[in-house]
């Protein structure tokens, strides 16, 4: 089994993305660090605590970064896309068991000294909690095993502007920090993500069930494929993003790969565009290619 620190903004594909990481045997979910980005991170916290108590796993929740790693404070959440709720407008009561009392940045130093160079890290929201571990604790980067980072448009438009991606645009610092820090980044982006399609005849197929959990993802999930429509209509589903770095660490070959030297914009007009070098250094692990329809497959055997 793999030891994962899984770090969060919990909104509907993080979501998907836990149940994907905690039914999936390979992986050791370590324990789950929160971040603002789809919600604030009070909300991500709760949401990520109700989304155990639903899939009935014990696993410890640390709250993180509630404002970006440079800038300071942070507002405006994607409730557009995720409901006002972060679940799709699913959640209907607040979760009974709590958050840890220990610092996200603090939890993760924490796990990589107690087992270095095993400790693999996804990162599916703003970067801001990674960042945060490695200006106190620089003394990590060469211990950890990989840092997954769902986030990033290289070769493609963003999703949030012409150039950016919404993980990177939320604290492009952070990134530019943690791209350019000498981590092992394996970078999942809208490159690969977008190519990925949950078909929305999987959500009857999950009611049918009749688990209580399988009605509650698919009807979060039936609210962020109505936004997925609401651009393109005939789309027929929604983008797995999150999901996709869970099953890269699970089965690396689901992708293909280059290797290249990542700047982040941090100024201007195109902030958060991440633009892909050959030359330079150091250079982290690009995704460009992905086997859509064989990782599909894998996530709902898996997710449900």
């Amino acid at each position: 089994m793999k030891p994962v620190i899984f770090d969060v903004d919990t909104g509907i594909d993080d979501a998907l993305a836990m149940a994907y990481a905690l039914n999936s045997p390979e992986l050791e979910v370590l324990g789950f660090t929160t971040c603002y980005g789809n919600v604030s991170v009070a909300e991500a916290t709760r949401n990520t605590l109700a989304v155990l108590e639903k899939i009935g796993k014990h696993i410890p929740v640390y709250e993180g970064a509630d404002q970006t790693f440079v800038r300071g404070e942070k507002e405006g959440w994607a409730k557009h896309v995720h409901g006002e709720d972060g679940l799709g407008n699913a959640l209907k009561n607040a979760p009974i068991i709590q958050a840890e009392s220990k610092f996200a940045s603090d939890f993760i130093i924490e796990q990589v000294k107690k087992r270095p160079n095993e400790v693999t890290i996804i990162a599916v929201g703003p970067l801001t909690n990674l960042a945060m571990a490695i200006n106190k604790a620089p003394e990590i980067i060469p211990i950890v095993k990989d840092v997954v980072v769902m986030g990033g448009a290289v070769k493609v438009p963003g999703n949030v502007t012409p150039y950016g991606e919404a993980n990177i645009v939320a604290d492009p610092e952070a990134a530019e920090y943690v791209f350019s820090s000498g981590f092992p980044v394996t970078l999942v982006g809208l490159d690969v993500t977008m190519q990925t399609t949950l078909p929305k005849s999987k959500l009857n197929e999950w009611r049918a069930t009749g688990q209580e959990m399988a009605h509650f993802f698919a009807d979060m999930t039936e609210f962020y494929i109505k936004f997925y429509e609401s651009f393109a209509p005939d789309i027929g589903g929604c983008a797995l993003h999150d999901p996709l770095a869970v099953g890269v660490v699970i089965d690396s070959s689901f992708v293909k790969t280059e290797m290249m030297n990542i700047k982040v914009v941090t100024e201007g007009e195109e902030v958060g565009r991440t633009i892909g070098h050959f030359e330079g250094e150091p250079k982290i692990r690009i995704c460009t290619g992905v086997e859509a329809e064989r990782f599909l497959e894998h996530f709902l055997s898996r997710v449900i």
